[in-house]
């Protein structure tokens, strides 16, 4: 006789990649219906704030790139909280819950302020979903993979913010600005809830497990710190995690000028829409399939390395964006800002879980997040005001300026190899 499903014994918590495949592997697919979710916008929005909405001021139409980072910033600092206190499934379920009315308003939405208020919801929204299958894979995959599993995940998530975006573009094409691409979106979260709900498993147990064996050469790197004191060593006091901070906003920084002002730049030198599609894919495309590399290469030749170099590369990159007018030299140049990414985006991931306790980590991936997409709050402001002053290569050579002075503060201050390599 079957035994009845109270008797049978609990599934046991184990670490690692391969223990937990089936799990992780679905927070992949759901992380990529997350990065989806957000590529509905990349190509349509600039598009939609000019040609429907006459704003002719970039500071203007980058409101919609200001809300969002302001909300996903805060979002995500809370985010960390709220899984450590009550599990990581609900967060990630409450995260999905919350979208749904983001297609509606940008689909039927009158006026620039129902643009701008889908994205201060969609802000949220990616901050609980984005941030809690971060600290879920961490939480499965132990200490040794980190960076392979922050690899994984982000490409996952911006392969689907690339391919969305290649897809909206054909849809806006054929279609028209609206509604079209964000029926895209709209299925993209159904499927996102669903799987949440049915098949996503709490991880919160397996950070419990690592946290009892965790070995750190920090004297502060204990599990009983606050919330304010795990503020203060993320953004400020350890060297380490607050370089990784100030690098993950300005890396943002410039995702949020490429996203607010990269398609009004192509437009206005001629290229179709057909082309603009093409270039808003292929920098989240080259971003997110080199990941797969950068995050495992991290765990074998540290962290430090990759995450200057990376910032270097993006410097480099809107140099030439900055300095463009043609459809095959921003190709170039969107394909080396990919890379560059890429060698940044899952290493700076990976740092914080090095450096942070895992029973402070998911806080910790909380703050940096909030430095992280604060930065596209921050770029909204900057290039929108730049360009309005100086026009848009103006803004990406001032920015590119800060992407590389960046660069040089983490080869300063970041310490060069701390726990599993980094």
């Amino acid at each position: 006789m079957t035994r009845p499903a109270l008797d049978r014994p609990a599934r046991a918590t184990v670490l690692g990649l391969r223990q937990n495949l089936a799990q992780f592997t679905l927070l992949v697919v759901v992380n990529a219906l997350v990065g989806g979710t957000l590529g509905q916008e990349r190509t349509v929005l600039p598009l939609l704030a000019t040609e429907e909405f006459g704003l002719d001021l970039y500071t203007s139409s980058l409101t919609y790139i200001l809300a969002f980072g302001v909300a996903k910033a805060a979002t995500n600092y809370l985010a960390g909280t709220l899984a450590d206190r009550y599990g990581r499934k609900p967060v990630l379920v409450a995260g999905w819950l919350i979208a749904l009315p983001v297609p509606l308003l940008l689909i039927y939405g009158p006026s620039w302020g129902w643009i701008v208020a889908a994205n201060l919801v969609l802000g949220i929204s990616q901050g609980l979903t984005w941030s809690t299958t971060v600290v879920m894979k961490m939480d499965l995959v132990g200490p040794h993979r980190r960076g392979a599993a922050m690899g994984l995940n982000e490409a996952a998530g911006y392969l689907g913010v690339a391919a969305t975006a290649m897809a909206t573009g054909y849809l806006a094409a054929h279609y028209g600005l609206r509604p079209a691409p964000f029926l895209l979106g709209a299925a993209y979260i159904a499927l996102g809830l669903g799987l949440s709900v049915l098949a996503v498993r709490e991880t919160r147990d397996h950070a419990h497990l690592e946290a009892t064996g965790h070995v750190t050469t920090h004297t502060h790197a204990h599990g009983s710190l606050s919330n304010r004191q795990v503020f203060a060593l993320t953004s400020f006091r350890d060297r380490s995690l607050s370089a990784v901070s100030q690098a993950g906003m300005v890396n943002n920084l410039n995702d949020g000028l490429a996203w607010g002002l990269f398609p009004v730049l192509f437009a206005a030198a001629g290229l179709s829409l057909g082309q603009i599609g093409i270039l808003a894919a292929a920098y989240p495309a080259v971003w997110g399939a080199l990941q797969l590399a950068t995050g495992a290469l991290s765990d074998r030749w540290g962290r430090k390395g990759f995450i200057v170099a990376g910032m270097l590369t993006q410097a480099a990159a809107l140099g030439l964006i900055a300095a463009g007018s043609t459809f095959e030299m921003w190709l170039v140049a969107v394909v080396l800002l990919g890379a560059g990414t890429a060698m940044v985006y899952p290493t700076l991931l990976a740092a914080i879980g090095d450096v942070a306790h895992p029973t402070w980590r998911a806080r910790s991936v909380g703050i940096y997040r909030l430095w992280r997409d604060g930065g596209f709050a921050v770029g909204a402001v900057v290039s929108g005001v730049v360009a309005d002053a100086f026009g848009i290569p103006a803004a990406v050579a001032v920015v590119a300026a800060l992407t590389a002075a960046s660069g040089g503060v983490v080869a300063v201050r970041m310490r060069g190899r701390d726990h599993t390599g980094a």
